[in-house]
């Protein structure tokens, strides 16, 4: 094979190879497991038995599925993703990738299609596990014939992947900007801020008023608004400006990262 038939099998494999790698990167460390695994599914399970946190009127486990998918897009895309790249970079890897038949884009195209990968193996998890074991319904799901609309699956799959797309642009600015143990404690932080203020596990009704309505315009608030709509879908459109918000910080972050992301240590 030779041409661009060639060319284009050679980019596809050298990808997928290093998907796979950059895919048992991201698994076989327990700090990852952790925090990709481990914290969404505590906090679905904990939760949803223990009724402590205040998750409005309905049922618990209800409010909690949208919000712990959101969580599982920012414990890959954001804290996971932007921790393991910038230790590569402080360690040389991605200075020695100029090199290599990889090729920095190639690099960067198996890094999104990893992330990608683990957010679907996550979304399964969680449904399943508050489908059967915790015997959650989502709101709206038809019981019987002429029942009422269920979810909105289009939506639900558009907001996972643009708040994939939005969470991991945010993890490669900080990855690329700053020092590695800068990138750790700040992802970190910024994990557990938007945990608290986002609407993910805790009512916004329960937040001082201003608080609230800003929490739509973080990335984790807009994918949080996204997700609820799609598992039950309302009159209203609150959807598109949640969609808006992502996409203004998809953009906004991607456009930084190229301009300020430094492959050297």
């Amino acid at each position: 094979m030779s041409g661009p038939h060639a060319g284009a099998a050679s980019w596809a494999t050298t990808v997928l190879a290093q998907t796979g790698m950059e895919l048992k990167l991201l698994l076989r460390s327990g700090e990852s497991l952790l925090v990709t695994f481990g914290i969404p599914l505590g906090i679905l399970v904990f939760f949803s038995v223990v009724d402590v946190l205040p998750t409005g009127d309905g049922d618990p486990v209800e409010f909690l599925v949208p919000g712990v998918l959101a969580i599982s897009v920012m414990s890959t895309a954001f804290v996971a993703q932007a921790i393991q790249t910038a230790f590569e970079r402080k360690y040389g890897v991605l200075k020695r990738l100029g090199g290599t038949p990889l090729t920095r884009t190639r690099f960067l195209t198996a890094k999104v299609l990893a992330v990608l990968a683990l957010v679907v193996v996550q979304t399964v998890l969680v449904l399943a596990v508050a489908r059967v074991g915790l015997d959650w319904t989502p709101a709206g799901a038809p019981d019987h014939l002429g029942g009422t609309p269920g979810p909105d699956v289009a939506l639900v799959a558009g907001g996972m992947l643009l708040g994939t797309a939005a969470f991991t642009a945010l993890g490669l600015l900080l990855a690329g900007a700053l020092r590695a143990e800068a990138t750790l404690a700040l992802t970190n932080a910024l994990y557990l801020v938007l945990l608290l203020v986002s609407g993910l596990t805790i009512d916004l009704e329960s937040l001082p008023r201003p608080l609230a309505d800003a929490s739509v315009f973080l990335p984790s608030g807009a994918l949080g608004l996204l997700l609820r709509e799609g598992f039950a879908p309302s009159d209203s459109a609150p959807w598109v400006l949640g969609a808006v918000v992502l996409g203004a910080w998809t953009v906004g972050a991607a456009g930084l990262a190229a301009r300020t992301f430094r492959w050297e240590p």
